[in-house]
């Protein structure tokens, strides 16, 4: 039974190795259906006055990719960020910095997805109201892919779909690190470590990149 929240002594006691080894070893509890069950009114309590989690977590809002459950953590644990498609933008950017660099985190994790709607879209070049200016952030990574990868440029290549998402992530990386001069400085201090992966709808698990 988890009862007890990550307090700052704790948090400062971690590394982003550590950090990375607990999300993975409780992603292996998800896909075995074994996750830790939690006093909800105790880390409620707890948290309260103050949050110091591990990691931050950039995902899609794709509802099959609950990701506090996905990596087996509680309330207080990790930030997430959601958006359609897991890429960055200043808010997004701003959020990691906070995480990061006022709030403690150790982490950031670009989390993509098998059969990501919004890659599918994307690869499909889908245009309609503000869903065209969200999938422009995605076309660097259907453009990598389509150098990479044979056959058709759309969604009904599902091989072609899921290296767009990979590129979408390493992408997705790269960028992080080349628009926030704070969260690369940091992580080429040791202070941080920013990380990609993709999570399996078919079985739960994340591989990383």
């Amino acid at each position: 039974m988890r009862n007890t929240a990550i307090t700052k002594e704790v948090q400062l006691g971690l590394t982003a190795d550590s950090v990375l080894q607990d999300l993975l070893e409780g992603n292996n509890r998800y896909v075995n259906n074994n996750l830790t069950a939690s006093n909800v009114s105790d880390l409620v309590e707890q948290t309260t006055g103050g949050q110091f989690p591990k990691a931050v977590i950039l995902s899609c809002i794709d509802s099959r990719v609950p990701v506090e459950m996905v990596f087996d953590q509680s309330i207080g644990d990790v930030f997430v960020a959601r958006v359609a498609g897991n890429f960055e933008n200043v808010d997004i950017l701003g959020s990691m910095e906070y995480s990061c660099k006022v709030a403690g985190s150790k982490l950031v994790l670009v989390l993509g997805h098998e059969s990501c709607g919004a890659v599918k879209a994307a690869c499909d070049g889908v245009e309609l109201g503000n869903i065209t200016a969200m999938l422009d952030n995605i076309v660097p990574a259907v453009k990598k892919a389509s150098e990479e990868v044979e056959g058709e440029t759309n969604s009904s290549n599902s091989e072609f779909v899921a290296k767009t998402v990979e590129n979408n992530v390493k992408l997705t990386m790269d960028r992080i690190r080349e628009k926030s001069p704070i969260l690369a400085e940091m992580e080429k201090n040791g202070e941080i470590q920013i990380v990609g992966g993709v999570y399996s709808l078919q079985n739960g698990e994340v591989t990383m990149l």
